[in-house]
């Protein structure tokens, strides 16, 4: 005859086991969005190749093709997570999501030069943004992942000027600069988000860095003495 003790931990095994075969589902559910996420990534670092500039709206449209296969992961993930357990098991999934809102908001800002707003973001890979609503995008995965972006918008103002693109540059400085702007607004409490935000500066100092190389060559638009603007203003007086 089983003793009670016996019994209660039996039914601590059946928990630990349930416990267990949960965590591996969501697992596996994570590592497909892992997958689909670097296909995004490829597609959209056509950017800093050779020609990728010209091959943006398409690397746009690949991108949010396989934004399908994002949400559908996110569908599974919010089917198998329990009602109010969000957080229990949100480590599973915070580093790609982070990620995932930095290719959404790479994506928009490639297609209108615009900051994707978090409602934008979560529609895009197919989650909620409160947290009664059920599985949702954390604001701090948001935030992490516009700040993986300022990264990529450096790197880009880099590759457009290497490309000959002496415009774009001025456009990431812009964008960049109000994003540093606004992140200075918040009082971060979370330690990742905060050291990565001081990581910001430096982003911002290197296409600074770019902006003004670009001034200095006579590159920078509209500031050369032989740029078809002031050419075409010569002419006009004459």
């Amino acid at each position: 005859m089983a003793s009670p003790m016996s019994g209660i931990f039996a039914s601590f095994q059946d928990y630990l086991n349930t416990e267990q075969e949960l965590r591996e589902e969501i697992r596996n559910i994570v590592k497909d969005i892992e997958q689909t996420a670097r296909e995004i990534l490829t597609t959209l670092e056509k950017i800093h190749h050779e020609g990728g500039i010209q091959e943006i709206p398409a690397s746009c449209q690949r991108a949010r093709t396989l934004f399908g296969g994002i949400r559908e992961g996110y569908k599974k993930l919010a089917e198998k997570i329990p009602e109010d357990q969000y957080y229990r098991y949100h480590d599973h999934w915070r580093f790609v999501t982070q990620r995932t809102a930095f290719l959404a908001s790479l994506t928009i800002f490639l297609e209108s030069g615009e900051l994707a707003s978090r409602e934008t973001v979560a529609e895009m890979m197919g989650v909620k943004i409160q947290r009664d609503a059920g599985f949702h995008l954390d604001l701090e995965d948001y935030l992490m992942g516009l700040l993986q972006l300022s990264s990529e918008m450096s790197r880009f103002a880099v590759n457009s000027v290497t490309c000959g693109d002496y415009l774009r540059p001025l456009q990431i400085s812009r964008f960049v600069a109000e994003l540093n702007a606004g992140f200075r607004l918040l009082n971060l409490k979370n330690d990742s988000l905060r050291k990565r935000f001081d990581a910001l500066k430096y982003d911002v100092k290197k296409i600074e860095e770019v902006v003004y190389d670009l001034t200095i060559r006579g590159l920078k638009p509209g500031t050369s003495s032989t740029s078809p603007m002031v050419e075409e203003e010569t002419s006009d007086k004459a």
